[in-house]
């Protein structure tokens, strides 16, 4: 298990954070929607800002919907505009990824095209030319196409991360495919392998998995279905929350370094993630102080 000041904290979600806070997410533009008005722009602020007050220390810019196939012309300065927005919002020191997601649907793998290279390139280098400290290729159940994303990510010499996911059923990917998958991932020079958007309550299996991959890995795992009471805007004072980090504990257990939140969760997940890690890395102190005959 790794110490907690080893531990990465990754953020929460923009799409159902964005729907949660009143914002409309329409496709096939998706949380790239909010990008297009005043409003939408400060509420994604607010989000990166929360999520940074709660704990993350990398924020992921809102363009898992921004390139030509789905925004058109208006492709590059959106992709630039959400960078833009998450550097501004969070503290110097935090990093910001740029997220590049599936050409088609992240929960339909057999919708992913077979000349998918050039628009992920294309992608790659706009968030590269933007800033961005990492290029995080996630949400693929589409190992394949993953593996391309991620080439173009690494051509362009900014640290890139991958991360699959095996879908809100747990199905798209068994947690074989993913260790072959993460593997292969690292081979081609991904600096940490992840699991995302897999209901947390199914994570630990495939986090098991990436152990076996020679690299970093980690979790963001989505909150389940709703009455699993893990996120979904739970009800306030509820233990949503807390039972995410519990989960998320298992994972750092098996070797996890980097944990965050996907759909569902919010910047209280985040918050119970950086005192659950946090809490961990003050547990030697206190055992020697104990040790000692201190009572603090």
């Amino acid at each position: 298990m790794a110490a907690g000041a080893d531990i990465v904290i990754l953020d929460g979600p923009l799409g159902t954070e964005l729907a949660a806070r009143g914002i409309e997410t329409p496709a096939p533009l998706w949380s790239a929607a909010a990008l297009l008005d005043a409003r939408g722009c400060d509420v994604v602020r607010a989000i990166h800002r929360d999520h940074a007050r709660a704990g993350a220390t990398v924020h992921t810019a809102n363009t898992f919907r921004t390139r030509r196939r789905q925004a058109g012309a208006a492709w590059a300065e959106l992709a630039a505009r959400a960078v833009s927005l998450a550097r501004e919002a969070v503290p110097p020191g935090h990093r910001v990824a740029g997220s590049i997601a599936p050409l088609e649907d992240c929960y339909r793998p057999d919708l992913s095209p077979a000349d998918a290279r050039e628009e992920h390139r294309e992608l790659a280098r706009a968030l590269a030319a933007a800033g961005v400290d990492v290029l995080l290729c996630e949400t693929f159940p589409h190992v394949g196409e993953a593996l391309v994303a991620l080439e173009e990510a690494v051509a362009t010499g900014v640290e890139a991360w991958a991360s699959f996911t095996a879908g809100p059923e747990a199905d798209l990917l068994s947690p074989e495919d993913v260790e072959v998958a993460a593997r292969e991932a690292a081979a081609r020079g991904a600096r940490a392998v992840l699991v995302n958007c897999t209901p947390a309550a199914r994570t630990l299996a495939y986090v098991e998995r990436l152990a076996a991959c020679g690299a970093p890995f980690g979790a963001y795992a989505n909150a389940g279905a709703p009455g699993e009471g893990l996120g979904w805007r739970a009800a306030p004072g509820s233990s949503a929350a807390a039972r995410y980090a519990d989960l998320a504990r298992s994972w750092i257990e098996a070797g996890a370094t980097i944990v965050g939140g996907c759909c569902g969760t919010g910047p209280e997940h985040v918050a119970a993630l950086r005192a659950l890690v946090d809490d961990d890395a003050r547990a030697p102190a206190r055992r020697r102080r104990r040790a000692a005959g201190s009572p603090r």
